[in-house]
């Protein structure tokens, strides 16, 4: 199909730029005083992010500027690919456990998440399978069961890990892009009752997922365990007042709160910035997720629909959980704020598919 390409959409870039840079003035704040007591070196996790932050930005000026169809011929087997890996980092001796999951692959303090990579392979994935399949999408059995399974093979082995957060994000986003890919409302509800009751059971098969979802109903009644974080989040935010505190001047990232610089960066930013600086990034979030919807309705075909919806619905889903965990309204998950937490492969994936997002827009009716 021919299309004619524009300048890509430059509140999406400027926003992408703004929140990057926002994190990583964050990630030192919040990091400065453990990287110094963990390693000498106030710029430790600094540095580190903004190689990431160089190499993610690099790809997605390579992305932005590749054509889109190109994601579609290479679906399958960057899918299997993924699939492939999320294998490989089950296996004892291969994959690396960090925080009680065993999630990655690597060489000492370098390596990659595996799963990341699979949020964004499955939305190009489906987009693919679903644009293909348009008249076949309101049938069950033959529009909506096949993809459907295919997400539950993933969730599945990043359940094993586990990471719950992770495969959260990957399960809403492509419910994402099979909603508007046009699915049933009855299919998505019945199924929607099957998942809640699915969630109850791994809550109840797993102690430590049980003792969140209590956490998060009374954080006070293990105020030293269970709802140590929860507690401590909110005791970085609530004094962040109006204005906060003063850029740096944060108490809680003084080991009160756990790993300041990833899960709960937002609680730091609060305390420091206030109600206006949590509202200014919550702003730019806004306008990301704005400027993908517009991307997906003025695409061109309804590949490059579903995929803009798929990529927009990773960043929708992951701040809405990560600063939903942080002001107390969704137990603690262990999702990251993207862009924004310290993390490399989160970074460099995150910045990879919106560069395709940007790319996309390019193409806008």
């Amino acid at each position: 199909m021919a299309k004619s390409k524009s300048a890509p959409d430059i509140w999406l870039i400027v926003s992408i730029l703004l929140i990057l840079t926002i994190g990583l003035i964050m990630v030192y704040s919040a990091s400065a005083v453990l990287s110094f007591n963990e390693f000498g070196d106030s710029f430790y996790y600094l540095k580190r992010q903004m190689l990431f932050a160089l190499l993610g930005v690099g790809a997605m000026f390579l992305t932005m500027n590749t054509d889109y169809w190109a994601w579609r011929k290479i679906s399958k087997p960057g899918l299997l690919i993924c699939f492939g890996l999320l294998i490989l980092v089950l296996i004892p001796g291969i994959g690396v456990v960090r925080g009680g999951a065993r999630s990655w692959l690597g060489i000492g303090s370098f390596g990659i998440q595996p799963s990341e990579f699979m949020k964004l392979a499955m939305v190009i994935f489906l987009s693919k399978m679903l644009a293909d399949r348009q008249g076949q999408i309101t049938s069950f059995t033959k529009g909506l069961l096949p993809p459907l399974s295919i997400m539950g093979a993933a969730f599945g082995l990043i359940m094993l890990q586990p990471d719950l957060g992770t495969g959260t994000v990957m399960v809403g986003a492509s419910l994402l892009v099979i909603f508007t890919a046009g699915a049933r409302l009855a299919h998505l509800g019945s199924l929607a009752l099957l998942g809640v009751a699915g969630l109850v059971g791994l809550v109840l098969a797993a102690p430590y997922r049980l003792q969140r979802i209590t956490a998060f109903l009374d954080p006070w009644q293990d105020p030293l365990g269970a709802g140590y974080q929860a507690i401590q989040s909110l005791y970085a935010i609530g004094p962040g007042g109006l204005v906060g505190l003063g850029l740096g001047m944060s108490r809680q990232k003084y080991n009160y709160l756990p790993e300041p610089q990833t899960d709960f960066i937002f609680s730091i930013l609060a305390e420091e910035l206030g109600f206006i600086g949590g509202m200014a990034i919550i702003m730019l979030f806004l306008i990301v997720v704005w400027r993908g919807i517009r991307a997906a309705i003025t695409a061109p075909d309804s590949f490059g629909s579903l995929l803009a919806v798929g990529i927009t619905g990773i960043i929708a889903v992951q701040v809405l959980i990560n600063i939903g965990v942080v002001i107390g309204m969704f137990p603690v998950t262990g999702i990251t704020l993207p862009l924004v937490s310290y993390g490399g492969s989160s970074l460099t994936l995150l910045l990879t598919a919106l560069g395709i997002l940007l790319n996309i827009s390019r193409y806008s009716r």
